[in-house]
């Protein structure tokens, strides 16, 4: 059925308006990247001075490992997840990679299983696989909705690992690359063996006065180790807002593209529309022309 002139021209109004709709998607998609890329390479320095504490408390124990747990077992009892997605679509195989890439990583470990999902796309999709999700969190909006939600999945896993001291704690997200590029990542953060500690007592000082820790140093081992595990969430979170809200740009500009072409060819139709419309009229005209000339 062809076009007639009116419905083109109510297609090119919902382009238009579905094209302004994704515009601001995009500058919102814009916007976000910014704000939690500048919070992880805050992080980073943050990181950075939490990690030198650890490694100056261990090295103060005598023996320098003394208060870290033992090693753990080659098959631990229980294995906690946390993979953190999206709650909105528009995002491409966000939630798919970083799914595919937990369920694959899950696998290979034993003992009993325990998931949460940070956003409801993931938490489906995870769901979908068999994996027993335990719960469901709403991700963040903006930088300062991570710190409440990274408390709150803490309390969460602390219940459920109180049970087992051996239980290991495992959290999966996408990693920003450079552009709109993303890849999965896991980190372990529990339990803190031996092997940990001492990676944390190699780390060089950066300066020639060594720091010497002041108080009770299991207290304050333990406050740093806190601030690790808090960290530790913390940029995951913010990594993986900055990838979706990556992965979300790419997705609008090509849906711009897209929309683009689809204007340019309606447009075009459109204006072989009238021209033809013209031409009959013109037709019309020079016939009638014709016609009474002859009859003359």
């Amino acid at each position: 059925m062809s076009d007639t002139t009116e419905s083109l021209r109510r297609k090119i109004s919902s382009a238009g308006e579905l094209q302004s709709v994704v515009r601001t998607m995009k500058a919102l998609a814009a916007s976000s990247i910014g704000q939690y890329e500048r919070s992880v390479l805050a992080l980073g320095d943050y990181y950075r001075t939490v990690e030198l504490g650890l490694g100056a408390c261990l090295r103060a124990s005598e023996p320098a490992t003394s208060l870290m747990g033992p090693t753990p077992p080659a098959r631990p009892e229980a294995t906690s997840a946390i993979v953190f997605g999206s709650d909105q679509g528009l995002v491409g195989q966000f939630n798919e990679v970083v799914a595919d890439y937990a369920i694959k990583s899950l696998a290979s470990l034993s003992g009993d299983l325990q998931v949460w999902a940070v956003g409801e796309r993931v938490h489906a999709r995870l769901a979908d696989a068999g994996l027993p999700v335990l719960g469901l969190f709403n991700l963040p909006n903006s930088v300062q909705a991570i710190t409440p939600l990274v408390g709150r999945i803490q309390i969460e896993s602390e219940a459920h690992r109180a049970a087992s001291e051996a239980a290991s704690l495992w959290v999966f997200h996408n990693q920003p690359l450079s552009g709109s590029l993303y890849e999965p990542v896991s980190q372990r953060l529990l339990p803190l063996d031996r092997q940990w500690g001492q990676g944390l007592i190699d780390v060089p000082w950066p300066t020639a006065n060594l720091a010497e820790v002041v108080g009770g140093r299991g207290v304050t081992l333990r406050a740093l180790i806190r601030e690790y595990l808090f960290i530790s969430l913390f940029r995951a979170c913010a990594e993986s807002l900055a990838s979706e809200n990556a992965s979300r740009l790419a997705a609008m500009e090509r849906a711009d593209k897209n929309i683009n072409d689809l204007l340019d060819e309606l447009h075009a139709t459109s204006h072989q529309l009238r021209q033809s419309g013209i031409d009959e009229e013109l037709f019309d005209v020079v016939s009638g022309f014709e016609a009474l000339v002859g009859s003359r």
